[in-house]
């Protein structure tokens, strides 16, 4: 939004700008955010930045938490959910004392990445396009102690209502995708999602009901640059949450927050381009795809077990990949078959849309770095030059689970747990370190806190446990 300090700050006078709001990511993809009066908003917070303590939100150790956190002035806008006018900015964090960038901010990790690819000389730069699916619940209770392990949620959508009367129009379950009003209650919520995101500056292409009748949604946003695509997953997620709570509803983004309904996914599409083309393109091809996109393609599949301990970092996101549930399972790609691990959408077919999403993907994952190393993966597997059709890889157009054991047996398998892929992560990583995008520190660190998470799960009785087994 702006070029230099001197234009924000003639803003924030113009503008009677109140509060200056600072947000930052911490290393899970949670946002945090600490608020300066505007009276403070002077040139010297450009170099110096307000102080916090960066082992609170996993970045540093306790012993050496203190950062710094500077304004990305590029992304200023106003927070439509404040009642002070409140100009709002992502930051980059830096080191209290150095000052300089600290190399383990998910921004500047996810910047490195970029960098590489131009430096590489494989394309000048990469386009992402998520879809943000998620479920819009009217109320949500949990507890957890020692002898105790629920949770219950409502939607005014759900089926379940039926008995105790009223309109009649309520959607049963895997019955959503594209409802209509009245089933859709929720399509005046998702366009004011969208008329906010889109006066935020962030592109909105489409909403619609999703298949979970119990209050499903998604927003889809045009294919953007790599930085600016994970700013906007962050916002979608903040103002969708904020549009909701405002109207006495909640979000959330989890995977599987309803057993045996349709999950929450974040396929990520996804295209190289050069000198303003894109590089995935090749009319001679059946699938439209070329080379490059097929070399990509094929080591992204290939370290797909280990990137999805980035992509699907939560042990809830392996309960929805799960058979039956168009949710892929198996690492194989596929000209629009959605239980494949990368689809070619049919109906991209114009030279600058031609792409492919990677469907695995979860919102519990902290975008700056799932799509890092998803974009680590595919460039090592341009320079590798490997072909995914020899690999085994696909294209495979076939209802796989229609096949005997035997042949299902020949396709990569996807992880079926947080531990699993956190195992794969820690056997290959070293494609991740290339060009210094990541480090081996970084990389150990997640593993060890998301080694943590799991051990909370698993050591944890699950109530149906109890229904299944208690009188044994």
């Amino acid at each position: 939004m702006f070029k230099d300090f001197a234009e924000a700050s003639a803003f924030v006078s113009a503008n009677g700008i109140r509060m200056v709001d600072l947000k930052f990511s911490d290393l899970w993809g949670r946002w945090h955010h600490v608020t300066i009066s505007a009276q403070e908003f002077k040139p010297a917070l450009m170099k110096a930045g307000v102080g916090f303590d960066g082992s609170s939100v996993g970045l540093k150790s306790v012993k050496s938490g203190d950062m710094a956190l500077i304004p990305d002035l590029s992304t200023g806008s106003m927070d439509p959910f404040c009642e002070v006018p409140t100009l709002s900015f992502f930051c980059n964090t830096i080191e209290a004392d150095s000052k300089q960038l600290f190399p383990s901010d998910p921004r500047e990790i996810n910047r490195r990445a970029e960098a590489f690819l131009v430096t590489s000389g494989i394309a000048d730069e990469s386009r992402w396009g998520p879809e943000f699916e998620f479920y819009i619940f009217n109320d949500v209770s949990f507890e957890n102690g020692i002898n105790v392990a629920s949770y219950s949620v409502d939607s005014v959508e759900a089926n379940w209502h039926n008995a105790q009367g009223g309109h009649g129009h309520f959607i049963p379950i895997h019955g959503g995708y594209h409802a209509i009003p009245p089933k859709d209650q929720l399509y005046n919520i998702r366009s004011k999602m969208s008329v906010t995101l889109e006066e935020l500056g962030i592109p909105v292409k489409y909403h619609h009901h999703e298949v979970g009748g119990p209050g499903q949604c998604e927003i889809e946003t045009p294919m953007m640059k790599l930085l600016p695509a994970c700013d906007a997953a962050m916002m979608i997620k903040y103002v969708t949450k904020m549009v909701a709570h405002e109207a006495g509803q909640t979000v959330t983004f989890l995977p599987k927050p309803l057993y045996g309904e349709a999950g929450n996914g974040m396929h990520f599409h996804q295209q190289l381009f050069g000198n303003g083309k894109n590089l995935f393109y090749d009319p001679d091809n059946s699938m439209l795809l070329s080379e490059t996109a097929l070399h990509y393609i094929c080591v992204l599949l290939m370290q797909a077990r280990a990137v999805l301990a980035f992509t699907n970092p939560s042990t809830n996101s392996y309960r929805r990949l799960v058979p039956g549930f168009e949710a892929p399972v198996n690492a194989f790609f596929s000209l629009g078959n959605r239980s494949a691990a990368i689809r070619i959408p049919k109906y991209a077919t114009d030279p600058g849309e031609v792409r492919f999403e990677f469907r695995p993907p979860d919102a519990t994952c902290n975008p700056y770095l799932a799509t890092a190393a998803m974009l680590m993966a595919g460039l090592d597997g341009i320079r590798r030059k490997i072909d995914p059709t020899r690999e085994g890889f696909g294209p495979i157009d076939d209802n796989i689970f229609s096949w005997p054991p035997e042949k299902r047996a020949t396709i990569k398998s996807l992880p079926t747990s947080l531990e699993e892929a956190l195992k794969a992560l820690a056997a290959d990583y070293q494609f991740l370190l290339e060009g210094n995008v990541f480090t081996k520190e970084l990389v150990f660190d997640w593993i060890k806190a998301k080694t943590n998470e799991d051990y909370q799960i698993r050591t944890r009785p699950h109530p149906y446990e109890i229904e299944m087994y208690f009188d044994l």
